[in-house]
């Protein structure tokens, strides 16, 4: 197996997954952004984006996906929640959400608030979608409550998931956490796996300074 990273990306969801599970792999810490910065990355991942998956003859480019087949194909896990389990759907629903609902507008800071030439940035448009981000945070705070864990009382890769779109808010500075979800965080960082994961892309420039 092996990973193409950009230290502070999405590719940090499938590195905390491996670090989680155990498995060897190969880790390639690229600069951001890799079609610019790594010369034949567009043939190796025809998107251009972080992370890349390879293993054996599977590709794969989406962070979460990674993560539910790195659980489903190298299990069985606790890091997976069984169709059996009552809370297998909140379980599948935060995995994905973790990124279509809380990335996205965190996407759209990113570009137009520190991709985008100086000229061609959108203040309103970051404002917009940090207050959706926000908004879409106060709904996860509600659904999370007071619980340790996403889904079935465990660690899980709905858990990384979610984790990763929270460090990325860190990374842009986008404002303080409901309290719940600030207690939440700081049990995520204090994971043994999410440690090795960071200590993997240490010396690694972020992708935003």
């Amino acid at each position: 197996m092996k990973l193409w990273h950009c230290a502070g990306a999405r590719s940090f969801r499938p590195l905390w997954c491996l670090e989680e599970l155990g498995l060897d792999y190969d880790l390639r810490v690229m600069a951001f952004p890799p079609r610019f910065t790594e010369p034949d990355y567009l043939e190796i991942n025809p998107f251009g984006t972080v992370p890349t998956f390879t293993d054996g003859d599977t590709l794969m480019t989406e962070s979460t996906g990674i993560c539910h087949y790195l659980a489903e194909r190298y299990g069985p896990t606790s890091l997976a929640v069984q169709p059996d389990e009552p809370d297998y759907g909140r379980y599948l629903n935060w995995l994905y959400q973790s990124d279509a609902t809380l990335t996205f507008p965190q996407t759209l800071v990113l570009r137009y608030g520190v991709f985008e030439p100086e000229e061609r940035r959108l203040p309103q448009a970051v404002e917009d979608y940090t207050r959706w981000f926000f908004s879409r945070l106060k709904g996860a705070a509600k659904l999370l409550g007071d619980s340790d864990y996403i889904a079935a009382g465990r660690f899980t890769i709905a858990d990384i998931g979610f984790a990763y779109a929270l460090r990325l808010a860190e990374i842009l500075k986008l404002g303080a956490f409901p309290e719940n979800v600030a207690a939440y965080w700081a049990r995520m960082q204090a994971r043994d796996g999410y440690q090795r994961a960071i200590a993997k892309e240490a010396g690694a420039a972020l992708f935003i300074s």
